[in-house]
């Protein structure tokens, strides 16, 4: 299993320069030694930054609508401690002068992000929490690399396999297919989603079906993370990317996983879900093609343009007898809200059915974690006549 904890080599490669300043001879006896961030035993949580020629710093913390103003000391260190934190894993960086910047002193792993430095800060919680590591049996994390025909690149994609999976086993194993959001990749949902945590849980304790989850890479086309690429107003070049990615999930992913895996056959052994992008990417590749589909999830969906009609243009009530699961999900304080609310009325206007779960939370991981937690006993379960 992946150590989330660990840096990878790319992340070791890509922050070098903080781990040799902190090794510097010369600077280590200029500075008197930091720890940040420092979780108090009543959840508050105090950050420090050290940059004595700074002008302003503050501070963004995941779940936050306002960056918090921090103060700096006569060391030239600039520090915050926040109010009590719920237990949980907290993205967040500083800004300085208007500069992003990543913690060079946290001891945890930077949050995968292709477009912006983030850290990652753990605020333990107890053991019932469905992401905290517990002592239980562990499945595994693999992945796989190979050249996209339908994207043109080079790409990859991660699966977990259950505890207990045998490859050379005579079980077969329902699949999910998990979907990232905008600016991440496909170790997302395992390095700060945590949901190979969540699946060993659950399974232990008897709360979910062993399954087989899929992490495809979610962009459908390479400019989406170039400079100047072009905008999400731009509709042909949405919709590009939108195509191209179901594309690719389901004449690439989809063959090589049930190439390689013990998979059980069959549309109600497959389910779609994903976050953000990743949940707009779901509901339009799963409503399209429920014969590949029996069960789909959507945790605060974006990416669409609000045209229904045009995204789906077959679907009606007779999806009824076909849909398993549609599970649909949004926090009260997103910015998505309004839209995941039309999209659930135009469901009612054409007689679908769907379980549609508002929480409390903004467009963040505090939402995407229980909402993980809450779909996944859902799936694969026999479905009353």
């Amino acid at each position: 299993m992946i150590d989330i904890f660990r840096f990878s080599a790319l992340s070791r490669a890509r922050y070098l320069p903080f781990f040799l300043l902190a090794a510097m001879p010369g600077l280590a006896q200029r500075a008197a030694p930091l720890a940040s961030p420092e979780v108090h035993s009543d959840n508050r949580v105090t950050f420090h930054f050290r940059d004595p020629n700074a002008k302003k710093v503050s501070l963004w913390i995941e779940g936050r609508a306002q960056h918090i103003p921090m103060t700096k000391d006569e060391r030239g260190v600039w520090s915050v401690t926040t109010g009590p934190l719920n237990p949980d894993f907290y993205g967040y960086n500083f800004i300085a002068d208007g500069v992003e910047l990543a913690d060079p002193l946290t001891p945890y792993m930077m949050m995968p992000n292709l477009r912006a430095p983030v850290s990652m800060l753990h605020v333990p919680g107890p053991a019932s929490l469905p992401w905290e590591l517990n002592e239980v049996p562990r499945g595994v994390i693999h992945r796989h690399f190979f050249r996209s025909r339908v994207v043109g690149d080079e790409r990859d994609f991660y699966v977990y396999t259950p505890p207990g999976y045998d490859p050379r086993g005579k079980d077969l194993y329902p699949v999910l297919y998990l979907l990232h959001g905008s600016g991440e990749d496909d170790r997302g949902w395992i390095d700060f989603g945590r949901a190979h945590v969540i699946l060993d849980n659950l399974i232990a304790h008897g709360n979910a079906k062993p399954m087989i989850v899929v992490m495809p890479f979610g962009y459908g086309l390479p400019d989406v993370l170039t400079r100047g690429r072009p905008t999400s107003r731009d509709a042909s070049f949405r919709q590009r990317n939108l195509d191209n990615c179901r594309d690719s999930v389901l004449q690439e992913v989809i063959p090589a996983v049930e190439s390689a895996y013990r998979v059980s056959p069959g549309r109600t052994s497959r389910a779609i879900a994903g976050l953000s992008m990743g949940g707009g990417q779901s509901l339009f590749i799963g409503l399209n093609n429920l014969d590949r589909f029996a069960w789909i999830g959507a945790f605060s969906a974006g990416g669409g343009d609000g045209d229904f009609e045009k995204s789906y243009p077959a679907l009606d009530a007779q999806a009824n007898a076909q849909l398993r699961l549609l599970w649909i999900s949004c926090g009260t304080d997103d910015r998505l809200l309004e839209g995941n609310r039309k999209f659930r009325d135009w469901l009612n206007s054409k007689g679908i059915r769907q379980s549609y779960v508002e929480t409390s939370g903004m467009h963040s991981w505090q939402v995407w974690r229980p909402n993980l937690a809450a779909f996944v006993p859902l799936l694969f379960q026999k479905v009353a006549p």
